[in-house]
């Protein structure tokens, strides 16, 4: 169905992580947070997230991202190849956040 919009996560091998494909949205949500959640639940340390593939994040997407990251209890999650609009809704929400690396 064109104009469809979907989200597909899978885990990155080789390491503690998830990569994501497609958009993060409204409508993808609810599965972008359940891949966080086990993302958060197999946390060792540093987590990655790989997001070469995703063309959009909205602000609750990068919400979903930013909490599991301040509630890990230690270490931090590397975001690698977000789309533009992570990190400016990063900075503008959660300025100094230590536990997010932005990987460009």
């Amino acid at each position: 169905m064109p104009g469809r919009v979907s989200l597909e996560v899978s885990p990155l091998p080789g390491r503690t992580g998830i990569r994501a494909r497609g958009e993060i949205s409204v409508l993808t949500c609810p599965s972008w947070e359940r891949a966080l959640s086990e993302l958060a639940r197999r946390h060792a340390g540093v987590s990655y997230v790989e997001l070469s593939d995703v063309a959009f994040i909205d602000v609750a997407g990068v919400t979903a991202l930013a909490v599991t990251a301040m509630n890990l209890p230690h270490g931090r999650v590397v975001v690698e190849h977000p789309p533009p609009q992570l990190s400016r809704v990063l900075e503008m929400f959660w300025p100094g956040l230590d536990r997010i690396e932005v990987a460009l």
